[in-house]
């Protein structure tokens, strides 16, 4: 049987391997996958979020692109959830936007902008694990979208939606996907995933990044550093993970000591909520309790 060859994660990479032009083909197929059409890279763009300290943002990872459309791509991994985070691609599509304006520039010069983010959390509640967002004028009583009309500098009309001028927005939530591909952008996600290519893999340039992003072929002092990297995520995972276990027994308790004040025996509450009798019968805010289960 074939051992599965284990490559590079995706956010490693794209904080230092993807931004050689010589890689550019991974992006390029990747974005092909998402947007449904032939994308080439024309360069990563200088923005504040494209530190090359491999060591900066360790939760988050972000790069600018221009395409041959002269689109501005942004794509982003976030690894743990934050607060706020809707607010935050907003924030960023908005600097990117306001960022590449001159000063006194027509307006018409202003970029589309798409945003993609893969998600290592769950940002919401849905059955899907792609969503796709966009800003859309529609009749409130017919339902119909409104179609724009501007002259051209040859004097001619063109006719145009909003969606051709505001932002688009990707949500990829990768712990979502079940391992069935039927497109090629779930044959990357699979990739983002298991970091493994799929079996059988058809999409654009997917073999390109198996050989390119081979654990192996790292040089001894990178791969020093990516185990590094990948040991740091995995901390700081668990800490989140404690946290989280140390909210949901604080939970427990103050229902458990409730259900003791209305009068509820302690056998029934300890039964019901896996709390240890001395827990439930100590005072809610002394912070020498040690935590127990049973």
């Amino acid at each position: 049987m074939k051992t599965e060859t284990k490559l590079i994660r995706f956010d490693w990479a794209m904080k230092s391997l993807l931004r050689d032009k010589a890689n550019f083909d991974i992006l390029e197929g990747f974005l092909s996958a998402v947007l449904c059409q032939d994308v080439s890279v024309i360069e990563i763009l200088e923005s504040e979020s494209n530190v090359p300290d491999i060591d900066q943002k360790l939760n988050r990872v972000d790069i600018l692109i221009q395409d041959k459309q002269q689109r501005y791509v942004i794509i982003e991994i976030q690894n743990c959830h934050i607060t706020a985070y809707l607010e935050r691609i907003l924030f960023g599509v908005s600097k990117v936007i306001v960022d590449n304006v001159k000063s006194g520039e027509d307006y018409r010069e202003i970029r589309k902008v798409v945003s993609i983010s893969i998600l290592y959390f769950n940002l919401g509640l849905g059955e899907d694990y792609v969503f796709y967002g966009n800003t859309e004028f529609r009749g409130l009583h017919d339902n119909k979208p409104l179609v724009f009309r501007r002259r051209k500098e040859d004097k001619t009309l063109e006719k145009f939606k909003s969606q051709d001028i505001f932002p688009e927005y990707y949500l990829i939530n990768v712990e979502r996907f079940a391992d069935v591909m039927k497109t090629d952008l779930d044959e990357w996600i699979y990739l983002f995933k298991h970091a493994a290519l799929p079996p059988n893999c058809q999409a654009k340039n997917l073999d390109k990044a198996g050989e390119k992003l081979d654990v192996l072929k790292m040089k001894p002092e990178e791969r020093h550093r990516y185990e590094l990297y990948l040991m740091a995520l995995v901390n700081e995972q668990d800490a989140i993970d404690t946290a989280l276990n140390k909210g949901k027994i604080s939970g427990k308790l103050e229902v458990a000591q409730k259900m003791q004040k209305s009068g509820m025996d302690m056998e029934t509450i300890v039964a019901l909520t896996d709390l240890s009798p001395d827990l439930i019968a100590s005072e809610p805010s002394n912070p020498g309790v040690i935590i127990s289960f049973w």
